[in-house]
């Protein structure tokens, strides 16, 4: 007996379509669960409360720390784990490959040369709290410039030699935040706090910095979502289909950059989010970029607030750089996947 295929497809738009549901309501319900989790807990219903001004009494000490203290750290987890996942599946489609990361084309490494010359030499292009994120971001963003005029020929850009360049210039920016460290004295600490990544020094100020960068770069890569799905059958074949492929690739790889930059710049460096949320939700939702692209953001933002909550309670007082949860996690969990790869659709 024959499958009726327009019943087969509404059953796969409706799984789709509650698994975003549930995405939602998941990061809404994980949005107030990680305002109220730290040193002093704050009930939900009184997160709730204090965010909405219903009525009711609180301690005001609970709003100084829920709206200055947790409220911009949170948001800025969520921006950074959704804006790294958004570009991590942007550059595994891109490169047609699920061990593709937004950090694979040197960006991470740029960014924290920028960051030790500000820390070290003080050599920032910004002052006061946004020398640091500035100098970090105006990195990034000359790193994947570096790399992308390298590997240009003519009018194109071969995925491959775009990747060796990144490598190569990944590897050179890796060597200089090594001599800065070498000859940072007293500054060293500072300089390795910010490559394990956190969100200890969150602020209103570096909320401002990140959000309109990555929400731009986020709606521009979701926009590409339909040419993203047409290169992963082969650039030749995008073509033939009237994708142009070339200006695909420029405008992703730029916007999935910024995005990173941005995330790097708040952050640090913060590892394995770009590279396992997507390998996730390719899993269950399967390689279609205009599902997997918007459910790969929720789930970012939703695992990334959480690692930042356990990184703040998991050794009270002090707290963990969220890096060093990411990676303890996200590393052996990859594996366990590359051993289960072939059940991987779309690759």
């Amino acid at each position: 007996m024959k499958e009726n295929k327009p019943e087969k497809h509404a059953g796969i738009k409706g799984f789709r379509g509650f698994i975003i549901l549930s995405l939602i309501t998941g990061f809404i319900l994980s949005f107030l669960g990680a305002l109220s989790i730290g040193p002093a807990k704050i009930p939900v219903t009184t997160v709730f409360r204090i965010l909405f001004h219903l009525p009711g009494s609180w301690s005001e000490s609970y709003g100084i720390i829920l709206m200055e203290v947790r409220l911009p750290r949170v948001i800025l987890s969520a921006l950074v784990g959704s804006g790294l996942a958004v570009a991590g599946c942007a550059m595994q489609g891109l490169f047609r490959n699920p061990m593709a990361s937004p950090y694979i084309l040197g960006i991470s490494s740029g960014s924290a040369f920028g960051a030790s010359l500000a820390i070290v030499l003080g050599v920032g292009l910004g002052t006061g709290v946004f020398a640091v994120p500035f100098t970090a971001f105006i990195f990034a963003l000359l790193t994947i410039f570096l790399v992308y005029n390298v590997a240009k020929i003519g009018r194109r850009v071969p995925m491959e030699t775009l990747l060796l360049a990144g490598i190569a210039t990944g590897s050179f920016f890796w060597a200089q935040v090594s001599l800065m460290k070498y000859i940072a004295g007293e500054e060293l600490r500072s300089i390795v706090f910010w490559l394990m990544g956190g969100f200890w020094a969150s602020s209103w100020d570096k909320v401002a910095i990140a959000f309109p960068l990555i929400l731009l770069g986020i709606v521009v890569i979701m926009f590409f979502s339909r040419d993203l799905n047409l290169m992963l059958m082969g650039e030749e074949h995008a073509l033939n289909l009237g994708t142009d492929v070339e200006n695909v690739k420029k405008i992703v790889l730029v916007f999935a950059s910024l995005i990173t930059a941005a995330a790097v710049s708040v952050s640090g460096i913060i590892g394995f989010v770009g590279l396992i949320i997507p390998h996730i939700m390719r899993i269950i939702v399967g390689p279609d970029h205009r599902v997997l692209l918007p459910s790969s953001c929720l789930v970012g933002a939703i695992f990334l607030m959480w690692m930042d909550a356990l990184a703040r309670t998991a050794i009270q007082p002090t707290e963990l750089p969220v890096g060093i949860i990411t990676a303890s996690l996200g590393a052996p969990f990859f594996l366990y996947l590359l051993r289960k790869r072939r059940r991987i659709t779309g690759w």
